[in-house]
């Protein structure tokens, strides 16, 4: 059962919607195969933004994603790109 999301917004140039969901389904599988408590993964997108949704097991699995090699070194850097400005992350706990 998911105890947690990590939310990611990330902000985009409108035709840099097909680049982010490359990078996207890129990651999805090493995501849910390789992280430590990692339930799901979808990715919604809008007109002016972006957003990925992770579920896992616990806050603290959520937590240790966010300083992973995988979050860190492949897939923050692989959507570089194709945003503008920073990504804004949330984790929120499922009450």
């Amino acid at each position: 059962m998911t105890k947690a999301y990590l939310e990611i917004s990330l902000t985009i140039e409108g035709l840099d919607r097909a680049g982010i969901t490359a990078v996207y389904n890129m990651y999805k599988e090493p995501f849910l195969t390789t992280v430590k408590g990692a339930l799901c993964n979808e990715l919604w997108v809008h007109v002016e933004d972006v957003r990925i949704l992770h579920g896992f097991c616990s806050m603290e699995d959520a937590q240790g994603y966010l300083v992973s090699r995988l979050f860190n070194a492949d897939f923050i850097v692989s959507l570089k790109p194709y945003i503008i400005g920073n990504p804004n992350i949330k984790i929120y706990q499922v009450a």
